[in-house]
Order: structure tokens, then sequence, then C-alpha cells
């Protein structure tokens, strides 16, 4: 176990904050609270900014026009938050009850990927899902749980995946000229002290960091599945963590304030907040979703 300085960012008070994305054409760090159903923006010449949402939302991507994409409890849409603006996307999840959208990131070649979590945490009954660039959606992957820690690394040809329920970490063979997954191997197994794994981002070595909810650390695992350190934060409920600032050498990294009794906030006031962390690497540029139909 190592420390780390933090630094807080924002004391959101989120009781849910998740999916960072950082926009490096403006220097501006997106994430959104999915139980407090709210979006907020972090600019460091600007001051933090949240507005309500229309509907509970899973987690969000950059688009390479304008805008964002998001994941939502019955599929996805495209939104301007500048304009107001907002498309709805294909909806796989109409109709279904106890299931929605959670964890999501786009992938380098422009499509964007969110799996579900069922709420009753019925085993298998979850999926992950890619959302093309004409806006419709397919069924990638079945039988999980609580889908997060979607993270892709280019250069080895991986997508990486968790089932937090099961405490696994999946490394699953990409093609993403095709957008296409293969074989799916274990990469990494929770022990019970690290928490469950959540949302992860990857840095320019292809080091993945993995948020760890509810045992209250950030865990950075080399390539091959090796965990090489592990980094105490001030709350027990990290949710996921994204690189972003001057040259990417920033990790920012949300957090909740659900299921905190009185006592547990009592000891845990930043409990909900953004951090900011220097852990000595880079990251790399968020991908953003390259949207073929007009926005």
């Amino acid at each position: 176990m190592q420390d780390a300085r933090w630094d807080v960012v924002v004391e959101a008070g989120n009781l849910l904050g998740e999916s960072p994305v950082y926009d490096d054409r403006d220097g501006s760090l997106w994430w959104i609270d999915i139980h407090g159903r709210s979006l907020h923006r972090f600019h460091p010449d600007e001051r933090h900014g949240a507005w309500p949402l229309a509907e509970q939302t899973g987690c969000i991507g950059l688009c390479e026009a304008r805008g964002l994409v998001a994941g939502t409890r019955t599929g996805f849409v495209w939104f301007d938050p500048a304009t107001g603006e907002r498309r709805p996307l294909d909806q796989p999840l109409a109709g279904l009850h106890d299931v929605r959208f959670n964890d999501g990131r786009c992938d380098p070649w422009g499509r964007f990927w969110s799996g579900t979590v069922h709420e009753k945490r019925t085993v298998g009954g979850a999926a992950l899902f890619c959302l093309d660039r004409d806006g419709t959606a397919s069924r990638a992957l079945d039988g999980v749980t609580v889908s997060n820690g979607l993270a892709f690394d280019r250069n080895r040809d991986t997508m990486y995946f968790a089932d937090s329920h099961a405490r696994v970490m999946y490394a699953i063979e990409y093609d993403g000229e095709r957008g296409e997954i293969g074989e799916r191997r274990v990469f990494a197994r929770f022990e019970p002290a690290w928490g469950l794994p959540d949302g992860a981002t990857l840095d320019a070595d292809g080091g993945l960091w993995v948020a760890g909810i509810e045992g209250g650390r950030l865990l950075h695992f080399r390539p091959d599945g090796t965990l090489e350190r592990e980094i105490r934060l001030p709350v027990s409920q990290p949710t996921s963590c994204q690189f972003g600032g001057a040259a990417c050498g920033t990790l920012f990294v949300t957090s909740a304030r659900m299921k905190l009794d009185a006592r547990a906030l009592r000891d845990q006031p930043l409990a909900g907040s953004l951090f900011a962390i220097d852990v000595g690497v880079r990251g790399v540029p968020e991908p953003r979703y390259r949207a073929r139909f007009p926005s």
C-alpha cells in the first residue's frame, strides 16, 4: 500500500459521482452524479458548474463534433449542454425493469460502449452493448451482473471490462477495426480488502488504474495483470478515474456518498468529492464518439 498526495478539486457531494471524461480541447472535466441526476463540469479558470438531467444517466462520452453521448436508464442519447439540444438514439432497454445502463467509454475507433447493471443483482442479468457510429446499438456480451471498468488498449488490441458483483476484471481480445470482441480471460480477481472493481482508465504505458469502491483505494496493474501499486483515499467509495490536465498528467477521481450512514459521513466529510492525484505517470487523451448522423 502506498500513499500519494491528493487534492480536493470540487466538494461536489455527489451521491454517485461517475464517468469522468477530460476534454483536452478546452481543458474541462465532465462527470455525472447517477443518483443525483446531474451533469457536472470543472474548468480551472471557471467555477464548478452542475446541471440537472432529465433522466437517470449512467455514463457519458465526448463527441467528435460537439456535445456528449450518454447511456441512460433505457438506452443512448446525444445532447449538447451548451444549447440544450437532445436526440434519442437506440433504446435497447425500453420497457425493461430493474436494469439500467452503467459504466461506459468511447473506443479509439469512435464507437461508444456501455454495460448495464441489474439493480436487484440477479446474477447474469446484465450485458455489454456497443453503440455504433450510426446510432444503433448491439448486444456484445451477456452473463454479467454489474458492468464496470471499461478501458481500451489500442496497442495491445485489448478491452478491459469488470463485473463488479463477481469482483473480477477481465481482459478481452478486441478487433477495433471491426468493433468485435473475442476471447475473454481473467485479468485480476479483487481481494476483499480492495473493494469492488469500478471505473478504470489506462496510462500511457498500458498500466490499468481501477477504482476500488468500498475499498477506499485506487489500484494500478501492470499490463500482465500484476498489482504494482495501491493508493489510499480519504473516502471509502472512489468510483472512477480519468487522466487529464496539462499533458494528461493528473489523475482525476470521482467518489460517492450513497449508502453511508451519519457516522460514516462524519468520518468521511469529503465523500462524493472530485479528487486530483499526481501518480507520476501520464495518461492519453480520451477518445471521442464519431457519430455518422447529423447533429
